[in-house]
């Protein structure tokens, strides 16, 4: 069974185009405008092995929260519609990821139920722009939207890290890896693993 989801969403601030293979091999072509925004959405696709595409155009002559906060809107909701049912998935997932002095944990539950806790990010780079085009906070906005609008229950939590752009890094690719295995399927399951009958 194909999980693929395509969404376009055009709004005064921003127009954008996401499509992703749940299944793929992290194939990944993206173009954000924003270009931190860029690798850390390369580093997402590659690590969650998702095929990966993804095309924004926005405001970023004012600022880039906009188009990164649209996007992971755009991304969760082609991420809700791959997921379908959920049938024969894992459901739950987690990573550590170091990356140097950094140390990243996720953790998903494909719920049906959106929440986000977000932790331990450093607060004295909350005006810190990494590359001169993603400010750091912006960071915290895309889990969240990802988190409601894919419906699903994520938690974040940075342990260790003194350098913006690892902490940042290492956060995608955690929740990458726990998307990754929280979606896969399980070969033991058969049908909605949920005692309900429905996530």
């Amino acid at each position: 069974m194909s999980r693929v989801g395509k969404v376009d969403r055009t709004t005064k601030e921003s127009s954008i185009s996401v499509q992703l293979d749940l299944d793929g091999t992290g194939q990944v072509e993206i173009d954000t405008g924003v270009p931190f925004y860029d690798h850390m959405l390369t580093a997402f696709g590659v690590h969650g092995s998702l095929d990966l595409k993804v095309q924004a155009t926005g405001d970023v002559h004012i600022d880039a929260h906009h188009t990164v906060e649209d996007t992971a809107i755009v991304l969760g909701q082609a991420l809700r519609q791959a997921l379908g049912d959920k049938s024969g998935i894992r459901r739950f997932g987690d990573a550590w990821i170091p990356m140097d002095e950094t140390l990243a944990h996720a953790a998903i539950d494909v719920s049906g139920r959106p929440y986000c806790v977000h932790l331990g990010e450093p607060e004295q780079f909350n005006s810190f722009t990494i590359g001169g085009n993603y400010p750091f906070v912006l960071t915290r906005h895309v889990f969240d939207s990802l988190s409601f609008h894919a419906q699903i229950a994520l938690h974040v939590r940075v342990l260790h890290g003194r350098d913006p752009h690892h902490i940042a890094e290492a956060e995608y690719k955690a929740v990458a890896r726990a998307l990754r295995a929280a979606t896969e399927p399980d070969p033991r399951a058969g049908g909605i693993p949920s005692t309900k009958g429905v996530l």
